[in-house]
């Protein structure tokens, strides 16, 4: 029963993950076009109507986040119990943790914002964010003297496979080439912004674990407190005090919510793997590859299916995964723990 469990798990999270991406541009999306009907019709939104449609988007993903990752850890919490206990060690960790979790999904969104597709956002992602995983957790294990060559080949696939998926996933444009650099520099430092956070997001959380005698709801619940901060309180004064452009939609609503609500469920399903039996060392190859193929399929059905884009990024985009996979397979160990908690 247990190994079916796992993999009930593991497709949880892949499929939750999986949608993230499309379904958060979705809400975004929402509002914005609830702001351009605002004005002329046909009239393109403003950039204070963008913004706040952002805001909001945010705002939804971290109401979510309070739900999912607050809420319900401490209902069990009191209801069922859990080894572990509180302590100000793990309680700062475990809220950094949370910040990072928070600015990467900040990062996601605000490529959304600059123009960047789901489809090409999310590989970059989950392409780099192992890797910063991998990296932070040898040096916090002190184990980069143990580096084998498979693993400096999977960064350098993770690396290349990037480039030709930013490349051929950017789609034709009519914008100069000025302009389009822009764009581009924009959304792959938004990219860059998430690959960090999320991928410094589960070995600063382990820290805040151990401190915590490996208590898993505590940890998440402070995660959920600063989601709550960043992501609800922040933006929120943010348009209490800005321009009062646009407003709170249906369609933006439910898609954002959604969107949070898949990310913090997709969390929950590694934790449930791993306490099912799921070892880290097969558990996150199978998620950060399989993600970023479902991503890719939700979003080809969106646009006339597969044939639509460049042959050449999805070659990037097999590259990617399989160099992600690689990365996490053969990183040295060390003293430390296998792999860290998964990011929520």
């Amino acid at each position: 029963m247990k190994p079916l469990l796992v993999l009930a798990t593991i497709s949880l999270t892949i499929i939750c993950w999986g949608v993230y991406g499309p379904v958060l541009n979705a809400g975004k999306a929402g509002f914005i076009a609830a702001s351009a009907t605002e004005g002329a019709t046909g009239a393109a939104p403003t950039d204070a109507a963008m913004r706040n449609a952002a805001l909001r988007a945010f705002i939804c993903v971290g109401l979510a986040y309070f739900v999912i990752a607050v809420l319900v850890p401490i209902t069990m919490l009191q209801t069922y119990g859990e080894k572990g206990e509180w302590s100000a060690s793990g309680m700062f960790w475990s809220l950094l943790a949370g910040t990072a979790g928070a600015l990467g999904a900040l990062g996601v969104l605000l490529a959304l914002v600059f123009g960047g597709q789901p489809m090409y956002v999310m590989p970059l992602v989950f392409g780099g964010a192992p890797v910063v995983n991998a990296v932070l957790t040898m040096y916090m294990g002190k184990s980069l003297k143990e580096v084998g060559p498979l693993f400096l080949a999977g960064l350098i696939m993770v690396l290349l496979g990037s480039i030709v998926v930013l490349v051929f996933g950017h789609g034709k444009s009519d914008a100069g080439i000025v302009q389009r650099m822009e764009q581009l520099t924009a959304v792959l430092s938004a990219v860059t912004l998430a690959i960090l956070s999320w991928g410094a997001y589960g070995p600063v959380l382990h820290k805040g674990q151990v401190a915590m005698g490996s208590s898993r709801l505590r940890p998440l619940i402070c995660v959920g407190l600063a989601y709550f901060l960043i992501a609800v309180i922040v933006p929120g004064l943010m348009l209490a005090a800005g321009d009062d452009a646009g407003q709170w939609r249906p369609s933006g609503l439910i898609w954002s919510l959604a969107a949070g609500s898949a990310g913090a469920i997709g969390a929950l399903g590694i934790i449930m793997c791993f306490n099912f039996g799921g070892k880290p060392i097969f558990v996150m190859p199978l998620v950060f590859g399989g993600a970023p193929v479902v991503n890719t399929l939700v979003n080809a059905s969106k646009h006339g299916g597969l044939a639509g884009m460049s042959p050449f990024f999805y070659a990037g985009l097999i590259l990617t995964c399989a160099g992600a996979a690689i990365v996490l397979i053969f990183a040295p160990r060390g003293h430390a723990p296998a792999s860290p908690p998964a990011k929520v």
